[in-house]
C-alpha cells in the first residue's frame, strides 16, 4: 500500500527581489518520492512538454561508482521546481538579515501519484539524482535549491542553469595532476598520463612549451593527442613497466627519461617537421604524435630505460626518413593506398593506418 505523508526539512528562504528560493538538504534516496524529471516531448497536439533530455546511462553509472566509493561528495546543489502544494513555514527569526529566513519546507508525499502528478520537478541534477537512486547506499543527503514556478518558468530556469559552458578539457587535464581524492574512473585513468604530460611541457626537451594548455597558450600540439599517446604507453606500451598497478602511480622520473630519449631523436631527425605546427606537419598533428608513440612502444617495450640500445633506435628512426611524408609528398601504404601528406586525419582509422605502416617499417 502506497504511503502518504508530509516531509518536513529545515530550509532557508532567500529573497531575491520579488522571488523566493529555498535552500535545504534532503536524503537523495527520498527525492524521487516527491520529484520527477520533466522529459521533453510533444503531446497529441504536438505541443512541447517538459524540458529534460533522456538519462545518460553511462554518465549515471560513472557517478554511481563514485558515490559508492569512500569519501564521496556531491557539493553542487540540485535544483527543483515546486508547485503550490509545497509550502514554507518560517521559524522565529533572529538577527538583522532580512533576505534570509530560516524555517521548514513542507512537502506532501503520495507514493501513489504518477510522475507527472508529483509536486516537484528536477530542473538540474537528473543524472546525479538517478545515480543516488541506483547506488547501493542506505542514504545520501544532498544539498538542494527549490523555487515555486509554472512549467514555462521552470523551462527558462532549466536553460539558464544548463547554458553555462562545461569546464574546458584542457583545464581539467591541467588540474588532474594536482588533484587528490576519489575521481571518476575515466579521470583517474588519465591522472598519471596528465602528470607526465605536464612534466614534458614544463621541463626541458622537445615538448617543452609545445603542448597547448591553459598555462601554455603558445603551445600548438594538442594536449589530447599527447595524453592518448601517454595513456596507451602507460597501460599497454613501453611505459607500462614503470607503472605501479596496485595504486596507479608510476616511476615518473623513469617514464620521463624513457620518453625524452625517444622523442629527442625524433625531433632532431625530423627537425623541419617537428618545428612546424600541426596544420603544416603530420608529425606534430594528432595522427603523428599517436603513431610515433606506438613506434616507441614497438621498439622499446619491456626494456628498462637504461637497458635500451638508444643508438640502435636512432638508426632505426633514420631509416624512416625516406618513407615518411610529414610535411609534403605522398604516403604510400603497403596495401597500395596512397594519401597526400595532409590527407591523414586524427581519426582512429587513420591513426591505425599510419601506426601499422610505421611499425612495419621499423620492424624490417
Amino acid at each position: 500500500m502506497a504511503d502518504r505523508y508530509v516531509l518536513k526539512v529545515p530550509a532557508l528562504k532567500v529573497l531575491q527581489g520579488s522571488k523566493e528560493i529555498y535552500c535545504f538538504a534532503v536524503d537523495g534516496k527520498k527525492l524521487h518520492d516527491f520529484a520527477s524529471v520533466s522529459r521533453v516531448r510533444r503531446d497529441d497536439q504536438k505541443r512541447l512538454q517538459g524540458y529534460q533530455r533522456p538519462e545518460v546511462l553511462s554518465h549515471i553509472s560513472s557517478i554511481r561508482r563514485y558515490l559508492e566509493s569512500e569519501g564521496a561528495m556531491l557539493p553542487n546543489a540540485l535544483v527543483l521546481a515546486f508547485d503550490e502544494r509545497v509550502t514554507f513555514e518560517p521559524a522565529v527569526r533572529g538577527g538583522n538579515v532580512k533576505y534570509s529566513i530560516p524555517g521548514e519546507l513542507i512537502i506532501p508525499v503520495d507514493e501513489s501519484l504518477a510522475d507527472e502528478e508529483k509536486p516537484a520537478w528536477l530542473v538540474d541534477g537528473q543524472q546525479r539524482s538517478a545515480a543516488i537512486r541506483d547506488a547501493d547506499l542506505a542514504e545520501f543527503p544532498v544539498a538542494a535549491v527549490g523555487f515555486i514556478a509554472s512549467q514555462e518558468e521552470q523551462r527558462s530556469q532549466f536553460i539558464l542553469v544548463n547554458s553555462t559552458k562545461p569546464l574546458p578539457k584542457g583545464l581539467v587535464y591541467e588540474l588532474l595532476p594536482e588533484t587528490t581524492g576519489q575521481l571518476p574512473r575515466s579521470y583517474a585513468r588519465r591522472q598519471l598520463a596528465a602528470k607526465i604530460m605536464v612534466l614534458l611541457n614544463m621541463g626541458d626537451g622537445p615538448f617543452s612549451g609545445r603542448i597547448s594548455s591553459p598555462t601554455s597558450p603558445n603551445g600548438n600540439i594538442k594536449d589530447n593527442s599527447v595524453l592518448r599517446m601517454l595513456e596507451h604507453s602507460i597501460y599497454e606500451g613501453a611505459l607500462y613497466q614503470y607503472r605501479n598497478a596496485e595504486d596507479g602511480t608510476g616511476d615518473e622520473e623513469q617514464m620521463l627519461a624513457h620518453l625524452l630519449s625517444f622523442w629527442t631523436p625524433v625531433s632532431n631527425i625530423f627537425e623541419d617537421a617537428w618545428d612546424k605546427p600541426p596544420k603544416e606537419s603530420r608529425l606534430t598533428h594528432g595522427v603523428g604524435i599517436q603513431a610515433m608513440g606506438f613506434v616507441m612502444d614497438r621498439l622499446t617495450a619491456d626494456i628498462p630505460f637504461d637497458k635500451v640500445d638508444w643508438d640502435k633506435v636512432r638508426i632505426t628512426l633514420r631509416g624512416l626518413e625516406d618513407r615518411v611524408a610529414w610535411t609534403s609528398g605522398t604516403w604510400r601504404f603497403s596495401d597500395g593506398q596512397e594519401r597526400r601528406w595532409n590527407g591523414l586525419q586524427n581519426t582512429a582509422s587513420d591513426v591505425r593506418l599510419l601506426t601499422s605502416h610505421l611499425q612495419a617499417l621499423v620492424s624490417k
